[in-house]
Parts: C-alpha cells; sequence; structure tokens
C-alpha cells in the first residue's frame, strides 16, 4: 500500500467514530421521545450543579481530564449539560483546562512508568507513533501531533521519549483549544436543536481532525529529522 492510500485507510476510523456520533445525536435532536429523558437529566443536572457549583464545576474538569488519559471515556457526552449549567465560555475553558491536566497526567505516567505504559493506551497505536516522534522532534510537528491523534497517545508518548514538560503543556494548550471551542459549540447547537449548524460543525471538526493528521504524515514524509529513540 503507498503511503497516501495507508493514510487515507487510517482515517477511515475517525470518519466513522464522527459519523456514527453525529447520527446519534442527530436522532435525539429529532424524536422527542428520545430527546425527553435528556431534558429531564438536563433539569435534575442544573438543580445539582446550582446546589453545589464549585463541586460540580470541579467534578466536571475531572472528568474531561479523565477523558484525556483514558480512550473510552469522552467529555464530550456531558458538555451539554455543562452548557446548560454554565453557558458556552465557562464550559469552554473547563473543558480545555481538563484536557491540559489530563495531558499533563499522561506525560507524568509515561515519563515515570515507560514502555510499560502500553497498557494504558491502544499498543497499535502507540507503536505506529513512537519510531516518529522524539524529544528532539520541532514545536510545530508536534502541535500537529496532538491535534491529528486521538488525546490519550501524545502524552504518554512523549513522556516515555522526554519530550521537554514545559512545550508539552504548551503543545496540548494549543493543540487542544480548537477542539473545545468545537466541542462546547457541538453542545450548544445541540441543545437549542439546530439540526443543520450541527452537522456543519460535526463535519468541520472532522476534516479539520483529517486535516492535521494529512499534514503530520507529509511533513513527516519530506523528511523532518527523527533522531534515534531516547529513553
Amino acid at each position: 500500500m503507498t503511503p497516501p492510500a495507508r493514510h487515507v485507510a487510517a482515517i477511515w476510523p475517525r470518519v466513522a467514530v464522527v459519523v456514527l456520533l453525529c447520527a446519534a445525536a442527530i436522532a435525539l435532536l429529532v424524536s422527542d421521545a428520545l430527546r425527553a429523558p435528556l431534558l429531564r437529566l438536563l433539569a435534575v443536572t442544573q438543580t445539582l450543579i446550582a446546589a453545589n457549583p464549585l463541586l460540580g464545576a470541579l467534578l466536571f474538569v475531572g472528568f474531561a481530564a479523565l477523558s484525556g488519559m483514558v480512550a473510552f471515556f469522552s467529555s464530550a457526552v456531558i458538555t451539554p449539560v455543562a452548557v446548560n449549567a454554565w453557558g458556552p465560555v465557562w464550559t469552554a475553558l473547563m473543558l480545555w483546562a481538563g484536557w491540559v491536566l489530563g495531558g499533563a497526567g499522561t506525560y507524568a505516567i509515561g515519563r515515570s512508568v515507560g514502555r510499560p505504559v502500553a497498557g494504558l493506551v491502544s499498543p497499535t497505536k502507540l507503536a505506529r507513533y513512537e519510531h516518529k516522534i522524539t524529544r528532539e522532534t520541532p514545536f510545530g510537528l508536534v502541535v500537529l501531533f496532538q491535534m491529528a491523534t486521538p488525546s490519550e497517545v501524545p502524552g504518554y508518548l512523549l513522556g516515555m521519549v522526554r519530550y521537554s514538560f514545559l512545550r508539552y503543556i504548551a503543545v496540548v494548550a494549543l493543540g487542544e483549544l480548537p477542539y473545545a471551542i468545537g466541542t462546547v459549540l457541538l453542545g450548544e447547537t445541540f441543545l437549542e436543536q439546530r439540526v443543520l449548524p450541527f452537522v456543519l460543525l460535526g463535519g468541520a471538526a472532522a476534516a479539520f481532525s483529517g486535516w492535521a493528521y494529512f499534514r503530520f504524515q507529509r511533513t513527516r514524509a519530506r523528511g523532518v529529522p527523527a533522531p534515534a529513540h531516547s529513553g
């Protein structure tokens, strides 16, 4: 398989996930029967958060951090609840802060545990990138790597290769900001039952992720130096 064909094949799982999530969300948007339990949940959570605003905010940031560390958690599913309670600006800031904290956690685990960290992340994903990213990889390429791969992968890998912690935090802050804004906008349009903007935003998010992935692969293919893996 040629490199371009290999890149296209690798992007299809991402497209499939986005399509399935959008289809499920649209079903909730257009079906009153499916939407009614969600509205009840929103009402209950808003009451609970109003009674314990600090605890609610800490729990949301903590869940966002966890979603940045473990593949099967997703903060996207509770973002509409947060938008309903705190509004889009505060939700975006808390989501972004949580993802940055989660990135710091994955980096710390990768740096302290090393190779056994593969048990916390897909070995296939880790193997795909561990010989392409090192501590000397240029900052811009690492930002693309952060935007192009599942959020739990870069932190573990960059911790393993002893990439600069401060530079990595800057990478996470830059790489996750557009996704935090996009996730909140999706949550907002979902709450307002605007199907077309929701679909367009979902498509834009998928296109942005695909662009970052192809840009990362093309930059690597053009011969950016890849020094020997260091432990």
